[in-house]
């Protein structure tokens, strides 16, 4: 399902440079590749591999703040999970593979599931080739252990687990779980379930516990038997209160047993940490594993200074700094960017009724004629620099899904504000290209304005917009501007994130006193989950529905996503969803990393970062005369 990730997107475009659709520029270093990619991944370097220690830049205010891998939803962040605990625990299965969201059988604990009773039950076998540090094999029971502390973290109270939805998935929609062998764990679901959604979305969210070295409720006492609901309670409390100490992470025998590529061997407030090779691992590495080092940085001015003077091994060039990629390539670094699996867009707010904008936004002809208006490729040129991937709905055409419906593919509603006028015309708008349209046919026929829509009523309306980041205030001012020219009035009011994040959104928990205050928000994007579907951000009672949208065809297609046994029910929503507009796609920003070139390994695994994967088990020095990079300053 698709995860609100407004403050990644954001993050991501507060880091664009300013300029205009009329004058672009000309970066040092053009696109290359697939569409949105930036740059290029060189082929791993032959010949002897050596060790030694790499540096890696953490983004500012990222360090890791959570080590139990049952994240609470405070904690569910890329920094806590994908670049810090998946370094010590795997998931049961890794759904990446470089700019791919797809599951990856080399980096995953298990073998492909297999399916019976009519998809209500799935048997999960488990690898022979990893085990944890101490020696202890990985066990079914290692899984069932993590599968009841998720379940007595959400029975104390649901937010302790981040990756949860009310009766949906695991654990709500699970019967049972039972462990008829030492490497075999089967899941019984109360009805039928969708087996593309539950392995991409649910069975992967699961990480293998050791349960002989966790299962206890203080650090003197013996082993529990977790499968007693009140011992599963008592281990939860306390695996979190030893969680929240971070001054004792690697002082803690709890997090030495690991079964990933690492264990953690320094750890400090300001979110720096060391790393070394955990020599017990069981999945693909190279030949010799380098230990790894997080460089924290106080801004990303900072960052690129390091890069700069050639003090950190693995880092990010900012979007402002585009046009400074063929430096960064000059100090001895690959540059290679690439846009997240998800999508930016600006809601609706269909339930607004100022104006009667939530009537005039009920129509598709308005809906179509506002993306008509929106001029995606002049965006990526002038505002992203060409670093940045075109997006026409939920499912973005790059990075590459196995659900990118046909209609996301080309834009369905190429920029043109001809065609926008032509659309409102034919629908009963009086056009004033020099003032704002009115509605001069009301009515519900096909040449009417539309139900609700009275005589007279005016097309105006405001857009509330991020204004920490300047390339989202490009976008939506060039929206206005071109809106103005088909007589659509766009009033613009920037706040700040954190502002919009507590007073706009009909789903943020602001209440129903904002809902009348804005008709368009530009705040961020979602960041979708291999398995793409849209429940919870575009279902009619979603947790997650900031705008309100609302269409019976796409609540059953939704629907269909998680419980029919269709393969291809996602891109079927997907492919409605495009059409559907329920809110204004924009381009996704590319995630740009730069690594120095005497840093090598598979291709994927640095594609990898532009995801918010790390990692640096396959990495290694092709130079013999590897000198650990010295830590920059991090003033």
């Amino acid at each position: 399902m698709t995860v609100a990730r407004p403050s990644l997107t954001i993050a991501a475009l507060a880091l664009a440079g300013a300029t205009t659709i009329t004058a672009c520029t000309t970066t040092s270093m053009q696109p290359t590749g697939p569409g949105g990619s930036f740059g290029t991944v060189p082929a791993a370097a032959a010949g002897p591999q050596h060790a030694g220690t790499i540096t890696w830049a953490e983004a500012p205010s990222s360090g890791p703040t959570w080590i139990l891998p049952i994240f609470p939803s405070a904690a569910l962040s890329v920094s806590n999970t994908n670049q810090f605990d998946f370094e010590m625990w795997r998931p049961l299965y890794w759904f990446d593979d470089g700019v791919q969201p797809i599951q990856t059988p080399a980096l995953s604990l298990a073998y492909a599931p297999t399916w019976s009773d009519g998809h209500r039950t799935v048997t999960v076998t488990l690898k022979s080739t990893y085990k944890w540090s101490d020696g202890q094999p990985i066990s079914s029971r290692d899984v069932l252990f993590f599968y009841d502390e998720v379940e007595a973290a959400i029975h104390q109270d649901p937010a302790n687990w981040g990756l949860s939805t009310a009766g949906l998935g695991i654990p709500d929609e699970v019967a049972s779980v039972t462990t008829p062998t030492p490497n075999t764990v089967v899941f019984t679901m109360k009805k039928a379930v969708n087996p593309e959604w539950f392995l991409d979305d649910e069975l992967s969210t699961i990480t293998p516990m050791p349960a002989h070295a966790w299962a206890k409720a203080s650090d003197n006492r013996p082993v529990l038997d977790f499968t007693v609901a009140p011992n599963a309670t008592r281990i939860y409390r306390y695996l979190a209160r030893e969680s929240m100490s971070l001054s004792t992470y690697t002082t803690n025998p709890l997090w030495q047993v690991v079964d990933g590529p690492y264990r953690l061997t320094s750890f400090n407030s300001t979110g720096a940490f060391t790393m070394a090779p955990n020599s017990s691992y069981g999945g693909p590495h190279a030949a010799e594993v380098s230990a790894l080092q997080a460089v924290p940085f106080t801004s990303v001015e900072t960052e690129f200074d390091a890069v700069r003077t050639g003090n950190i091994d693995v880092g990010y060039l900012p979007l402002i700094d585009v046009s400074q990629a063929k430096t960064a390539e000059s100090h001895g670094y690959n540059v290679f960017g690439y846009p997240a699996f998800g999508f930016s867009y600006v809601a609706y707010n269909f339930a607004d009724a100022t104006g009667d904008f939530n009537k005039i936004i009920a129509q598709l002809y308005v809906r179509q004629a506002l993306a008509h208006l929106e001029n995606e490729q002049a965006y990526i040129r002038a505002f992203f620099d060409g670093a940045a991937g075109p997006d026409y709905g939920p499912i973005p055409d790059v990075p590459a899904s196995p659900f990118t419906p046909a209609d996301a593919e080309t834009d369905p509603y190429p920029f043109s504000v001809p065609a926008a006028i032509s659309l409102l015309r034919s629908h009963g708008w009086r056009v004033s290209t020099a003032g704002t349209d009115m509605c001069a046919k009301p009515g519900t026929g096909p040449r009417e304005c539309g139900a609700g829509i009275s005589a007279g009523t005016r097309l105006a309306f405001n857009l509330i917009y991020a204004s920490d980041s300047p390339v989202v205030k490009e976008m939506v001012t060039d929206l206005a501007s071109e809106a103005a020219r088909a007589g659509i009035t766009i009033s613009l009011l920037g706040q700040t994130y954190g502002y919009i994040l507590t007073h706009y959104g009909n789903a943020a928990g602001t209440g129903t006193s904002s809902v009348d205050k804005w008709a368009m928000l530009d705040w961020g994007g979602i960041g979708d989950a291999p398995y793409p579907t849209t429940l919870g951000t575009f279902n009619g009672p979603g947790a997650g529905n900031t705008g309100s949208y609302n269409d019976p065809t796409a609540n059953a297609l939704i629907d269909a996503s998680v419980a029919s046994g269709s393969p291809v029910a996602v891109k079927a929503e997907a492919s409605y969803l495009t059409e559907d507009q329920p809110g204004l796609f924009q381009p996704n920003p590319d995630t740009i990393v730069v690594w120095k070139k005497s840093l090598s390994g598979p291709p994927t695994s640095f594609a990898a970062l532009t995801q918010g994967y790390l990692n640096p088990e396959y990495w290694y020095y092709s130079d013999s005369r590897v000198i650990p990079t010295p830590a920059p300053s991090r003033a």
